[in-house]
């Protein structure tokens, strides 16, 4: 397994990273467990949660990926062999994540009770890395780098606010370091900027969807987190399982998430159909697992930090990990990018 440096922090993070977020509801807590003795076997030692943990989040589940981790942690002992990372969401309706039924946002007492929430769940003195999980300002589509820009209003709670809060968890020992989620080009500077001139923590890196299908982050983001040291931690390398091949020509698996939930609308997009089509046959043609060849051309790239799997079925995780050992030719990276010309970005 290769290891790569967070950000300018001293921490050196797995290649790939193991997501969390089907625990607790998809997977069961011996099923998690199993997943991370597996990974750690296998060179991980980048866990990813977040407080919003399992999907779909609803009240009766909320939490529990990360007592899933945090009973993992005790079991095993070994805190100090893993970096742990979690999210506090940003500004939404849900009223069951804070006291008093509030609704979300990032000001300074909700970082403080998110932060708090998260660790005792963990069942950890401190988070590794602590990222916003989505903005607190309105932006024009989840993820925050769309292909179509709407102009939108609304309430927000100022960068330097939320900045000065985590300064405060991180001066207390709660959280070594800090990162941001879902951002754009515009957040990820002006957060980089707030710490700069107030002189407050400076963001690590930032956690977006990155795949053959939402190559985005390369048009403006890409620059930023090379220069700024401010990589990427790719989520979604799969586009959602759509780039298995397991939903080509409308199939519609047992107990697969789209089936299970109805959440796969971010992948069925116009366009979309025939681009994971041609990824699907470009890797059975050159004889790579359509999978793997997605992970390994997520991991290639230079702006990325680590690539997050995540994983319903042990089968499931050995695949994806074994795309550590798989180099792409600059033949097969040329006809993904042909591909990309024709398909560009169906599922930002």
């Amino acid at each position: 397994m290769e290891y790569r440096r967070l950000g300018r922090t001293d921490l050196r993070v797995s290649a790939i990273g193991l997501g969390t977020m089907t625990w607790g509801e998809q997977n069961t807590e011996a099923e998690g467990h199993a997943q991370m003795d597996y990974a750690t076997d296998r060179g991980i030692n980048f866990l990813d949660a977040a407080e919003l943990y399992p999907i779909p989040p609803k009240p009766e589940t909320q939490g529990r990926t990360e007592e899933i981790i945090g009973t993992w942690l005790k079991a095993r002992g070994n805190r100090d062999k893993v970096i742990v990372a979690s999210k506090v969401i940003g500004r939404s309706d849900n009223t069951w994540f804070r006291d008093g039924g509030k609704t979300t946002d990032l000001s300074q007492a909700q970082v403080f009770e998110a932060v708090d929430k998260s660790l005792k769940r963990l069942g950890t003195d401190y988070i590794d890395l602590y990222q916003i999980h989505w903005p607190d300002r309105s932006v024009s589509a989840f993820g925050s780098v769309p292909t179509v820009f709407r102009p939108v209003e609304g309430p927000e709670v100022p960068v330097e606010e939320t900045l000065s809060a985590l300064d405060e968890v991180v001066k207390a020992g709660k959280v070594r370091h800090i990162g941001l989620s879902n951002e754009s080009p515009w957040g990820t500077t002006a957060f980089l900027k707030a710490s700069e001139t107030k002189g407050l923590p400076r963001v690590q890196s930032i956690q977006n969807a990155y795949s053959l299908a939402n190559r985005t982050f390369e048009t403006g983001l890409a620059e930023i987190a090379m220069r700024e040291d401010v990589g990427l931690i790719a989520y979604s390398a799969l586009a959602q399982g759509f780039l298995t091949g397991k939903y080509l020509n409308g199939a519609r698996p047992a107990n697969s998430r789209m089936v299970l939930f109805d959440r796969a609308q971010r992948y069925q997009k116009p366009g979309a159909d025939a681009a994971f089509a041609a990824y699907v046959a470009l890797a059975g043609e050159a004889g790579l697992d359509p999978a793997q060849m997605a992970i390994a051309f997520a991991l290639s790239r230079p702006f990325v930090t680590s690539v997050l799997i995540g994983a319903t079925t042990m089968q499931q995780l050995e695949t994806d990990i074994g795309a550590s050992d798989i180099k792409l030719s600059s033949e097969i990276e040329e006809r993904i990018d042909a591909i990309h010309q024709i398909h560009q970005n169906p599922c930002p």
